[in-house]
């Protein structure tokens, strides 16, 4: 029994730790890209192309730079079966912020240095929520350091190779019911205690560096019609750091050690193509689609520094799967200084319902963007506005406090219920022409 009590413990950091390790993608890039929906793959956007197709960087003359960031308002809540009462999630904004800096070498040859954030996740629930003892705050900030070169191989076709070298932090939070710990506790280390005790908060937070590569090519076919794909490799993160817990009652401090702990993030490998055709000689339309490898987030491994009860690694299921997401997006000229911006995505979730949680309440979404470039002499200001509906899921499982139940007959907190979502994105970015 005591050592289900461990077990108990450790699936909750597992599980935390599963949700920064599948984590979300952040493709608000720039904001000309975000106001096409991203559908910028196989036409250029200016530096920011670095990222969505370093291919394209042979059509962004001389030496440009472009900084930027997107203002991200997430609105979730859950309707409880338990209850039928609503909980919010604590909404905050989110800044995922760019650097792009690209150079012409030659007219077969050019570099670009990209400095972006391509993974994060912000959740956060009150620590009285039901599903307190699932999570109630996970924080993932990630950046890429990602220097490219592209080629010119003829006028038609091009070519282009990186290093994607990523820094990864996370903090990770959860509750312990310790009043059901305290009553398992046994006689050999003064238990037990039939006490109504607080919960205990534990903690994981750690960082860890990781390097893969990226590839790009573009195919003009005509000269009203190109073809792009892109490919960024999977990056496996080492995350060491430290596990702590809090508000510990003095009698159950010999279960709950502070330690050093360890995992292994594994951020997908994603695929995107895109064919765009210059329509009108002021209208450009691309479709496209974007491929990511979420099956590599099968399962997740935190292992420990000092073992509960000899079991120094805890594997945690996810069985995640891989995704696709479809696009269209264009951008419309009004005149030499005025671009506007439209697009549109639907993606699907890569969240079985098997291992669905509150932390990643990831769900089939539709996005809706629109924007503008405004260019002035050698600047180019751009903005964008998205609109992320998420459909409604619904979780009915046995994730939650299991140990609650099993052991004291105590009411399962599965938080179980229908979760909504919308997301609010604005976005500007800054260019400069030297």
């Amino acid at each position: 029994m005591m050592s289900k009590i461990f077990l108990f413990s450790i699936c909750f950091i597992s599980i935390a730790t599963t949700a920064l390790g599948s984590g979300y993608g952040v493709f608000t890039q720039g904001a000309s890209g975000l106001g096409q929906a991203n559908a910028v793959v196989a036409h250029p956007t200016g530096p920011s192309s670095l990222y969505f197709n370093p291919a394209l960087l042979n059509d962004i003359p001389g030496r440009q730079i472009e900084v930027g960031t997107t203002a991200v308002y997430v609105d979730r809540e859950v309707k409880l079966n338990s209850t039928g009462q609503t909980e919010d999630a604590d909404s905050s904004w989110n800044f995922p912020s760019t650097i792009y800096y690209t150079h012409e070498i030659s007219d077969k040859m050019t570099a670009g240095l990209g400095i972006f954030f391509p993974f994060g996740l912000s959740s956060e629930w009150d620590d009285d929520y039901e599903g307190r003892y699932i999570g109630t705050y996970v924080e993932m900030f990630s950046m890429n350091i990602n220097p490219v070169l592209s080629y010119r191989v003829t006028d038609r076709f091009s070519l282009a190779a990186g290093l994607d070298f990523i820094y990864v932090d996370t903090d990770l939070r959860a509750m312990v019911n310790q009043t059901v710990v305290g009553s398992m506790l046994p006689p050999a280390l003064g238990g037990p205690v039939y006490e109504l005790l607080p919960d205990v908060e534990q903690k994981f937070s750690g960082d860890g560096w990781g390097c893969g590569f990226n590839l790009g090519a573009l195919f003009k076919a005509t000269d009203r019609v190109s073809i792009g794909m892109a490919y960024r490799s999977q990056v496996d993160v080492d995350v060491d750091g430290d596990l702590s817990f809090s508000r510990v009652d003095p009698r159950l401090t010999l279960l709950f050690p502070n330690s050093m702990a360890s995992s292994e993030i594994k951020l997908p490998a994603q695929f995107v193509a895109g064919i765009a055709t210059q329509i009108t000689d002021n209208l450009i339309v691309e479709i496209g689609a974007r491929w990511e490898d979420w099956d590599s987030n099968d399962t997740m491994t935190l292992e420990l520094e000092l073992p509960f009860l000899g079991q120094s690694a805890i594997s945690q299921p996810r069985d995640w799967h891989s995704t696709w997401a479809y696009n269209i997006g264009g951008s419309y000229r009004l005149n030499e200084k005025v671009a506007i911006n439209f697009g549109y995505l639907y993606g699907e979730n890569a969240v079985p319902n098997s291992t669905f949680d509150p932390l990643i309440p990831d769900t089939d979404a539709h996005l809706f963007t629109i924007g503008t470039d405004l260019t002035y002499e050698a600047w180019t200001l751009s903005g964008a506005f998205g609109y992320e509906y998420h459909y409604q899921r619904d979780k009915n499982t046995t994730i939650g406090d299991p140990l609650g139940s099993l052991a004291a007959g105590m009411p399962v907190s599965t938080a179980n219920g229908e979760y909504n979502t919308d997301i609010y994105l604005f976005a500007l970015s800054l260019g400069y022409h030297f």
